[in-house]
């Protein structure tokens, strides 16, 4: 991505949390330090279904796309009506959807029985419990047993509510991000 194409993301990314911050979650799109320890987090050579939650301006899914196999099969969400029509013209080889609640409707229109990872960068901890839970359900019911699910947060808030779900593997500071995160590494109990 060129210099001007950085500053535009970054400001139309800052502007979206100027409107909603209980959504975006940040003033800036993720760094790529983040989006690599999220990336590289994954065992690719063992992963054929993903999904990446709150994709936003794409800054984690490049990452993605680069690291992916060529067989892997690759869903987005994002909320938000502008990064989601910048997503599906930019990323146009994968299908992109506009709510995670709808993340197992989602899979069976891809004809997808279960994900082997989702990685997500939604602001977990402003969402207001309910909303929580019910993400967390669909995305515990998309994964198969062993599955992982990695997703960036600001703070341990959400360590015990994930714990509950997921057995967590590592937690890794990513000190060079604005603002700085913790990318939890979790799996789904059950055998594999």
């Amino acid at each position: 991505m060129s210099i001007s194409g950085q500053v535009q993301e970054k400001i139309t990314f800052f502007y979206k949390f100027i409107q909603s911050p209980g959504q975006i979650g940040s003033v800036t799109p993720s760094s790529k330090y983040l989006a690599r320890a999220m990336v590289d987090s994954v065992p690719w050579d063992e992963v054929n279904h993903v999904a990446e939650l709150g994709a936003g301006t794409g800054a984690i899914t490049k990452y993605i796309r680069s690291a992916a196999n060529s067989n892997t099969r690759i869903m987005l969400f994002e909320k938000d009506p502008t990064l989601y029509r910048s997503l599906k013209y930019q990323y146009s080889e994968f299908p992109c959807y506009k709510d995670a609640y709808r993340l197992q409707f989602s899979m069976g229109v891809e004809k997808m029985e279960r994900l082997d990872c989702v990685i997500s960068g939604l602001p977990f901890f402003n969402f207001p419990q309910e909303m929580r839970d019910k993400l967390m359900d669909q995305i515990v019911g998309s994964l198969r047993n062993g599955g992982l699910f990695i997703a960036f947060q600001y703070s341990h808030q959400m360590k015990k509510q994930l714990s509950e779900r997921f057995d967590i593997e590592t937690i890794k500071f990513v000190a060079l991000n604005f603002p700085p995160a913790f990318v939890y590494v979790c799996r789904k109990r059950g055998v594999s």
